[in-house]
């Protein structure tokens, strides 16, 4: 997914230059990356009449499958194609001519797209999501991930997953080795529930373990510091009154565990994960959900670790 041409990045409704447009697109199409013209906006062209609400029956990839063959660029994201006929066709020149960039297709590439719309979202990203490929965007970034997902908007502030059923603008390649889109990466986008009503009950706690140094009888750390920065990160769980907590708990397990992965053990991590998901419930994030971005979170610390020790031996 790296074509060495790139187009200029879309302004002021500009139009794209015909031949670099074309040029990018193929490059992209020859990478394996499905792509289509997206026009004022940043969106996809609308039908043409014979296509015209969906009497032609969609795209045969599209959720709907059905037998249109139209040679335009309809359908939105499911007219993306890495056929170079196609692209180079008189029915997609006359798109060409008037786009403002190149689109593709992450699901079709085998990627997905974590879209971050301001510097907040960039910021959340960078604490909780594993380091991988970025672009820069006009307002913020583009984490790209090798794997494919659901596509889903709004999954926090500022945040948008564009991978299945969905496109993307083409900014360049980025800067950064693309890392798998992992179990936990998911789990953090399965939506949260709010905060409930007062009066209302999310989960209940059986009885939890408290971190302390009887539990942590192999850790280098001393209690002091290891308490100071748990206490630290449930803070920034429960200050999530209305959403996050959930994705702030995964970030704040990850961190923990990271701490001690040169520890002999044991360092009393299933108590510090009780500790982290009691703060996610106590600010309505549904039990389960809870546990699984807090194991989820020290999981990847650990891997991590596992992952860096073989490379070095």
């Amino acid at each position: 997914m790296t074509p060495a041409s790139k187009t200029r990045r879309p302004g002021g409704g500009n139009h794209l230059d015909y031949g670099n447009a074309l040029r990018t697109a193929l490059d992209l199409a020859a990478a394996g990356v499905p792509v289509l013209p997206l026009r004022e906006g940043k969106v996809p062209f609308g039908n043409c009449h014979a296509c015209a609400g969906g009497t032609c029956g969609g795209r045969p990839n599209m959720k709907s499958a059905g037998p249109c063959q139209c040679p335009a660029p309809c359908h939105a994201w499911a007219a993306a194609t890495t056929d170079a006929k196609v692209i180079s066709s008189p029915a997609w020149a006359s798109a060409w001519r008037v786009a403002v960039c190149v689109g593709y297709h992450p699901g079709g590439a085998g990627v997905t797209v974590v879209d971050l719309d301001n510097a907040a979202a960039v910021n959340w990203a960078r604490e909780t999501l594993p380091a991988t490929r970025t672009v820069p965007t006009t307002r913020g970034e583009h984490r790209i991930y090798r794997g494919v997902m659901d596509s889903h908007n709004a999954v926090r502030p500022g945040v948008d997953i564009k991978s299945r059923m969905a496109y993307a603008r083409w900014l360049g390649p980025g800067t950064g080795i693309m890392a798998r889109m992992s179990t936990s990466v998911v789990a953090l986008f399965t939506k949260e529930e709010t905060t409930p009503a007062p009066g209302e009950v999310v989960s209940s706690l059986s009885a939890r373990a408290t971190w302390d140094r009887t539990v942590a009888t192999g850790c280098r750390h001393t209690e002091r510091y290891v308490r100071t920065g748990l206490d630290r990160g449930l803070g920034k769980v429960r200050s999530r009154l209305e959403s996050g907590a959930g994705s702030q708990a995964f970030g704040v397990a990850r961190f923990a565990a990271a701490q001690h992965v040169n520890c002999p053990g044991p360092c009393g991590l299933e108590a510090l994960g009780e500790e982290i998901v009691a703060a996610a419930v106590s600010v309505g994030v549904p039990e389960a959900y809870a546990r699984r971005a807090v194991a989820n979170g020290l999981d990847v610390a650990l891997e991590r670790s596992a992952v860096e020790g073989r490379a070095v031996g």
